[in-house]
């Protein structure tokens, strides 16, 4: 079961973090996403700002396709791209994964030929997202 947010999908597996980030990185490449990058916060808090923090990825997914025709409609929507879908570590033991939807990123746009091509990416990412199981996030 998943939550819609306000400008994604989430949902809250009881797996460990490591077999939550190999899940959805799976779940993401059934739907055609490869992920670009992976930014581990956790790390990166402790080496920039020595701060503690919990365990949080966050990875930039991206669908070849929809980025090439997205692109094409229009080449600054670069700046919005890619999509991010972030794991982390909830205080109650759980793992939790959420994506954002590639709906927001349009809406900042004119362009008319960027809804139809966000819809697909969100649905793709749901999907992604649902196929987990999971119950609701917060």
């Amino acid at each position: 079961m998943t939550t819609t947010l306000k400008y994604g999908i989430e949902t809250r597996l009881d797996i460990p973090y490591e077999e939550a980030i190999e899940k959805v990185t799976a779940a993401l490449k059934e739907e055609g996403f490869g992920i670009l990058t992976e930014i581990d916060v956790k790390a990166t808090m402790k080496k920039k700002l020595d701060a503690d923090f919990r365990r949080y990825i966050i990875l930039g997914a991206c669908n070849p396709q929809l980025a090439h025709r997205a692109l094409t409609a229009e080449l600054d929507i670069g700046l919005l791209l890619p999509c991010n879908v972030v794991v982390y570590e909830a205080d109650d033991g759980s793992t939790v994964v959420a994506g954002m939807d590639p709906g927001i990123m349009v809406q900042v746009t004119d362009n008319p030929d960027l809804p139809a091509i966000a819809t697909e990416a969100r649905e793709r990412v749901e999907r992604a997202i649902r196929s987990l199981g999971g119950s609701p996030g917060n």
